[in-house]
């Protein structure tokens, strides 16, 4: 795999990732919905991993009616397969990915005190992970690793 250069999407707004989300999602040939967009809207608007439930209860609250999570775990998990979301699996928690139109593997940092998960890549490391899955006879390999342990912002407050 080679190295690769991400464009961030970090307007305080987060009002490009949105456009680059809605144009990614329409360039896989679905359609960006006004459900769809609360949905990515919301998920954005949160700081740490949210459940679909936590998405639901946000759009409810925005549309002031429910919304059922089983329709935001449908979207939720279109948006993992067009790569607009990140869904991390030990927290059944989805996260916005940064940068929707470039597919690659994922690494989350996992803080075991405050909940936060840091996205970040390394090719070298998922290369291997991919090399050894495929040598071992496997294909159609997206490498998710989870490391847990706990962030600098909580592990400064340890040490205090």
């Amino acid at each position: 795999m080679a190295a690769h250069h991400h464009h961030h999407h970090d307007e305080p707004t987060g009002e490009s990732l949105i456009e680059a989300a809605a144009a990614a999602l329409t360039h896989a040939g679905e359609q960006w919905t006004g459900m769809r967009a609360e949905v990515f809207e919301a998920l954005v608007a949160r700081d740490r991993p949210a459940s679909a439930y936590d998405v639901a209860e946000d759009v409810s609250k925005a549309r002031g009616k429910r919304v059922a999570a089983n329709s935001v775990y449908r979207i939720l998990d279109l948006f993992v397969a067009t790569n607009l979301a990140r869904r991390v699996e030990s927290a059944n928690a989805y996260i916005a990915n940064p940068h929707p139109g470039c597919r690659h593997d994922c690494i989350f940092l996992i803080c075991d005190a405050c909940g936060r998960a840091v996205h970040i890549d390394d090719d070298k490391l998922t290369g291997a992970l991919v090399e050894a899955a495929k040598n071992a006879g496997f294909a159609d390999i997206r490498p998710v690793v989870e490391l847990r342990g706990v962030c600098a912002d909580c592990s400064s407050g340890l040490s205090g």
